[in-house]
């Protein structure tokens, strides 16, 4: 391994001044190829053509499990921390392998082939990770929805990908809730013919009803072979689809290919987090997310991790369950989003302290900008002052994290709330308001990266003038992120929010992430509530900053990842209600109609 010997100042000039030879030398020393590649890229990013370790065949579950096997069968893969505390599963990477193979042989035996799309609807659990690496196994491409989606939701992502199956379970359980998850499998499949197959777990005793398709895994899988042979896939055949909101009506099923995707999230999940060998990686993210793909599965697998599967809430039974789970699994990274920081901050700083988080070396912040407020009480109140905390930016079109204050130097700087430096092989390009790269420091622009990398996505199945379109005609030959971003005096990258977010004020561009940092301190008498938070925008940031008008609502249109759906929001504004879009990830789509009639109210006051 030429590379390991490199600093990370100088593994980082490498991977910018010669790609070909730093990804060619990472593919080679840490994928298993089952015949070589003979090219290491072949991209043009006007066109999106993005093309990776031409050639080369392996298969990602072999790089996985087997590799991992071969040498030690008994290290413990996966950590199952159910939502019941104190009752976690523990599965070997043996056990893994051949429960995956089992399932493999179960979706091959009803005519499940290479090429294939399978939709997987099921809660965080071994066996929804073994229906991921099965698929990738045979060569079938999967496609994990989240299992809080509405049948609505499901059955537009089956139909767009044309699954062939459905993977599901007969109910999940989430803090304290059992939630039917077979009877909206049903309702969706109603309209989705291409779906032939739906296997069903058994999560709960509770018997589902089963019909006409529906297959019962754990019993079928127990005739199966423990032993499947793994297909030699394509660097860029698909591994699997991951459907994001759309600001139209169609759900997007971003493409990940194999080889590229998997080295990234490999690299990435060593280098950011500083995984060493037998640690215990805490990422509570849902499988149904990129977060969840790439830092609960495929990285940490990839790199023989010990990996948590969070399958509660971060309040049940109450507030201390994330610190109570670190003391009893002994969890090294910690990684989760700034939504479930800054509801637990709310509560009494006890919750953290009567648990040990000795075991913490790094903590981790994904899915939005981190508030300063959240940002100091996990480095202060969770990490004790004593892990570096990395919040990391990336996307699911990313594939894995791009910009994050590690890798860096031993004991360089990190300034709270901000993402800081690119990864290897990522190169931030800031554009003006004519399509101009910013040059020099203390700019503020559109966020692009000028050359590829190999997580990035490939396509948008089905539509790959929309991938172009929405990603490499905005700023020709770069790809362009959405996002806006500032760079600072250093040189240091920080996140300034969604591009369509950005408001205009007499010639200053504004993040919504900004404003939002600085209103984060709550209150409790509305009209005096607002008026402190006209303050604080106006201290914090300027005068001319100062929103003209608040709305105040009871909650926000917000994702089930915590996401705010901000279109909807700018839509009431602009008073366009009448075409809101994909709203089928909300979490609860009658958020909306609240936040309109508030809107009709305030305009009939206003008159």
């Amino acid at each position: 391994s030429q590379l390991s010997r490199l600093s990370h100042p100088d593994l980082y000039r490498l991977s910018v001044t010669d790609p070909d030879r730093f990804w060619g030398s990472a593919a080679a020393d840490r994928l298993r190829w089952v015949e070589p590649f003979h090219r290491v890229r072949d991209c043009d990013l006007s066109s999106g053509r993005i093309s990776w370790f031409v050639g080369g065949k392996l298969n990602v579950s072999v790089n996985c499990l087997d590799v991992h096997v071969e040498k030690h069968p008994d290290r413990v893969a996966l950590i199952w921390e159910r939502d019941e505390p104190g009752t976690e599963v523990k599965v070997t990477y043996r056990e893994l392998l051949e429960t995956t193979c089992r399932l493999a042989n179960t979706l091959k035996s009803h005519g499940i082939q290479k090429g294939d799309r399978v939709a997987i609807y099921m809660p965080v659990s071994p066996l929804a990770v073994a229906a991921m690496l099965a698929c990738a196994r045979i060569g079938a491409v999967h496609t994990v929805v989240f299992a809080g989606f509405s049948s609505e939701a499901l059955a537009g992502r089956i139909q767009d990908a044309g699954c062939k199956a459905v993977v599901t379970c007969n109910q999940g359980v989430r803090g304290a809730r059992v939630i039917d998850l077979k009877s909206t499998v049903d309702a969706a499949v109603k309209s989705c013919p291409t779906v032939q197959h739906v296997f069903v777990s058994q999560r709960t005793q509770q018997p589902a009803a089963m019909g006409r398709l529906d297959v019962p895994l754990e019993e079928v899988m127990s005739r199966q072979s423990s032993v499947c042979p793994a297909e030699p896939l394509d660097s860029e055949d698909l591994l699997f689809l991951l459907y994001t909101s759309g600001s139209t009506g169609k759900p997007k099923g971003v493409v990940h290919t194999q080889a590229g995707y998997l080295l990234y999230t490999s690299l990435t999940h060593q280098y950011v987090f500083d995984y060493r060998d037998g640690d215990v990686f805490g990422c509570v993210a849902d499988v149904g997310w990129i977060t969840g793909h790439s830092y609960v599965v495929y990285g940490p697998l990839c790199n023989g991790a010990t990996t948590v599967l969070f399958e509660s809430t971060p309040v049940y039974p109450n507030p201390g369950r994330y610190w109570e789970t670190v003391q009893r699994l002994r969890i090294s990274q910690f990684y989760g989003a700034p939504t479930a920081l800054r509801l637990l901050l709310k509560y009494d700083d006890s919750w953290v302290k009567k648990y040990d988080r000795s075991s913490l070396r790094t903590l981790g912040s994904v899915g939005e900008p981190i508030n300063h407020e959240a940002w100091h009480w996990f480095h202060s109140v969770v990490g004790e002052g004593r892990c570096p905390l990395v919040d990391t930016w990336w996307q699911t079109e990313t594939g894995g994290v791009c910009i994050a204050p590690r890798p860096a130097e031993e004991g360089a700087a990190i300034v709270p709330a901000m993402a800081m430096r690119p990864f290897f092989g990522i190169q931030p390009v800031l554009m003006g308001e004519k399509g101009e790269p910013l040059s020099g420091n203390s700019v503020s622009g559109a966020l692009c990266i000028s050359q590829p990398w190999p997580g990035m996505a490939r396509s948008i199945y089905g539509d790959h003038q929309r991938f172009i379109d929405a990603y490499f005609k905005p700023y020709p030959g770069n790809y362009f992120t959405g996002d806006g971003a500032f760079r600072s005096e250093e040189g240091y990258y920080q996140i300034t929010g969604r591009m369509d977010d950005v408001i205009n004020v007499s010639g200053h561009r504004l993040g919504t992430a900004e404003i939002e940092d600085a209103l984060d301190d709550p209150g409790l008498d509305p009209p005096v509530v607002l008026q402190q938070l006209r303050n604080l925008v106006s201290t914090k940031i300027a005068k001319y900053a100062v929103p003209d008008h608040f709305l105040v609502v009871k909650r926000l249109p917000k994702t089930r990842s915590g996401k705010i759906m901000r279109r909807i929001l700018r839509k009431v504004a602009m008073e366009t209600t009448g075409d809101l879009g994909d709203v089928s990830t909300l979490d609860d789509p009658s958020v909306v109609k609240e936040i309109i009639e508030a809107h009709e109210l305030y305009r009939k006051q206003k008159k």
